[in-house]
């Protein structure tokens, strides 16, 4: 996917995110971009798990 950009729309993409939210803001919005993709991957494979734990429970005899 990073690999269509060059170093070029990289920095401008860098910059038009400095610009519109702060150097200062940047750094807690990818923290807890951060968060919330582990905790997708959490529940994700704790649905897994589940699911394979528990096949067909949906269907009784």
């Amino acid at each position: 996917m990073i690999k269509n950009f060059g170093m070029t729309e990289i920095l401008l993409i860098m910059l038009v995110l400095v610009l519109l939210f702060g150097a200062k803001r940047i750094p807690e919005l990818a923290r807890s971009l951060g968060r919330s993709l582990s905790e997708f991957k959490k529940g994700r494979s704790e649905g897994l798990q589940d699911s394979q734990d528990d096949p067909k429970s949906g269907k009784e005899a």
